[in-house]
């Protein structure tokens, strides 16, 4: 009969401090986040491979997992997008996706594009999951430098 009286009260008790409770949706996606962005890549903007390369979007995983990554999508407002390969993250790490070309590692991906994706100026970073579920995003307007830590 006392084990039965506890169970509600620590459902309330778990309730109460929100231990259960996922508040973002990068920690409802299993801890992948949008860590940092360089949106203006250094020195001219000649449309090199070089150049095109310095500009990248930084994901990081925050749990203690690989998360697998296939399908998900990295897309700017203009609705310029990269779809990930069957692809995981470990625990723990980061990957780049840079705008330009080489060749995909496991910390560097490539979208293989000859301009540049993200607005010096303003723009939005948004990774979704296969299904269309947001996981995160990431925003900088003119008043950030050249990048932007998220």
């Amino acid at each position: 009969m006392r084990i039965r009286a506890a169970l509600p009260a620590l459902a309330g008790a778990v309730a109460l401090t929100g231990t259960f409770l996922l508040s973002t949706p990068a920690q409802a996606a299993g801890g992948v986040t949008i860590y940092h962005v360089w949106f203006d890549s250094p020195g001219s903007d000649n449309r090199s491979n070089a150049s095109l390369n310095a500009e990248w979007v930084q994901i990081k995983n925050t749990s203690s997992t690989a998360i697998s990554l296939k399908g998900w999508i990295l897309k700017d407002v203009s609705n310029h997008r990269y779809t990930f390969p069957n692809v995981k993250i470990g625990a723990h790490k980061t990957m780049k996706v840079h705008t330009g070309s080489g060749r995909d590692t496991a910390g560097d991906k490539y979208q293989n594009r000859r301009a540049y994706v993200w607005n010096n100026t303003s723009d939005t970073a948004t990774l979704t999951k296969a299904n269309g579920g947001k996981v995160d995003a990431c925003s900088w307007t003119t008043r950030d430098p050249s990048d932007k830590y998220c």
